[in-house]
Protein backbone atom coordinates (compact mmCIF):
# COMPACT_ATOMS: atom_id res chain seq x y z
CA UNK A 1 0.00 0.00 0.00
CA UNK A 2 1.63 3.50 -0.82
CA UNK A 3 1.82 6.35 1.78
CA UNK A 4 -1.13 8.03 -0.85
CA UNK A 5 -3.59 5.07 -0.21
CA UNK A 6 -2.53 5.23 3.34
CA UNK A 7 -3.55 8.82 3.58
CA UNK A 8 -6.71 8.13 1.95
CA UNK A 9 -5.70 10.03 -1.47
CA UNK A 10 -6.78 8.87 -4.53
CA UNK A 11 -5.30 10.08 -7.83
CA UNK A 12 -8.30 10.34 -10.32
CA UNK A 13 -7.09 11.66 -13.21
CA UNK A 14 -3.32 12.08 -14.46
CA UNK A 15 -2.62 14.24 -18.14
CA UNK A 16 0.24 15.03 -19.80
CA UNK A 17 0.36 18.18 -17.68
CA UNK A 18 -1.17 17.86 -14.46
CA UNK A 19 -2.96 14.94 -12.36
CA UNK A 20 -5.49 15.54 -10.30
CA UNK A 21 -5.98 14.03 -6.55
CA UNK A 22 -9.00 13.66 -4.26
CA UNK A 23 -9.71 12.81 -0.30
CA UNK A 24 -13.47 13.61 0.23
CA UNK A 25 -14.47 16.78 -1.02
CA UNK A 26 -10.95 17.92 -1.08
CA UNK A 27 -9.39 18.41 -4.63
CA UNK A 28 -5.93 18.84 -5.82
CA UNK A 29 -4.44 19.81 -9.32
CA UNK A 30 -0.63 19.32 -9.41
CA UNK A 31 2.18 20.01 -12.52
CA UNK A 32 5.21 20.29 -12.86
CA UNK A 33 5.71 22.95 -10.27
CA UNK A 34 3.69 24.10 -7.73
CA UNK A 35 0.10 22.54 -7.48
CA UNK A 36 -3.56 24.50 -6.07
CA UNK A 37 -5.64 22.68 -3.20
CA UNK A 38 -9.54 22.77 -3.46
CA UNK A 39 -12.52 22.11 -1.82
CA UNK A 40 -15.54 20.70 -3.96
CA UNK A 41 -18.79 23.31 -3.46
CA UNK A 42 -22.34 23.17 -5.28
CA UNK A 43 -20.31 26.21 -7.48
CA UNK A 44 -17.92 23.93 -8.44
CA UNK A 45 -13.99 23.94 -7.14
CA UNK A 46 -13.64 26.70 -4.12
CA UNK A 47 -9.81 27.84 -3.80
CA UNK A 48 -9.45 28.82 0.17
CA UNK A 49 -8.04 32.33 0.14
CA UNK A 50 -7.33 34.93 2.78
CA UNK A 51 -8.35 38.51 2.83
CA UNK A 52 -7.63 40.82 5.74
CA UNK A 53 -6.82 37.75 8.03
CA UNK A 54 -9.99 36.12 6.95
CA UNK A 55 -10.55 32.66 4.96
CA UNK A 56 -12.75 32.46 2.06
CA UNK A 57 -13.73 29.78 -0.39
CA UNK A 58 -13.77 31.27 -3.43
CA UNK A 59 -15.37 29.77 -6.90
CA UNK A 60 -16.35 30.76 -10.01
CA UNK A 61 -17.74 34.46 -9.56
CA UNK A 62 -18.61 33.81 -5.77
CA UNK A 63 -16.60 33.95 -2.49
CA UNK A 64 -18.06 32.58 0.85
CA UNK A 65 -16.53 32.73 4.42
CA UNK A 66 -15.01 29.39 4.66
CA UNK A 67 -15.31 27.60 8.64
CA UNK A 68 -12.15 26.75 10.21
CA UNK A 69 -13.25 22.54 9.69
CA UNK A 70 -13.26 23.82 5.41
CA UNK A 71 -9.78 25.77 6.26
CA UNK A 72 -8.67 22.33 8.24
CA UNK A 73 -9.30 19.78 5.99
CA UNK A 74 -8.33 21.71 2.63
CA UNK A 75 -4.92 22.37 4.53
CA UNK A 76 -4.42 18.86 5.81
CA UNK A 77 -5.49 17.11 2.75
CA UNK A 78 -2.44 19.53 1.23
CA UNK A 79 0.16 19.12 4.05
CA UNK A 80 -0.47 15.24 3.75
CA UNK A 81 -0.49 15.35 -0.02
CA UNK A 82 3.02 17.05 -0.29
CA UNK A 83 4.40 14.71 2.36
CA UNK A 84 2.96 11.89 0.35
CA UNK A 85 4.84 13.21 -2.86
CA UNK A 86 8.00 13.91 -1.81
CA UNK A 87 8.46 10.23 -0.61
Amino acid sequence: MSLLEDLGISLISEGAAVRIYARENCIAAVGQGQGSTGLMTEQGLAYLVWRDGQAFLAAKGTETPATPEQVEAIQKFSRDLSTALSQ
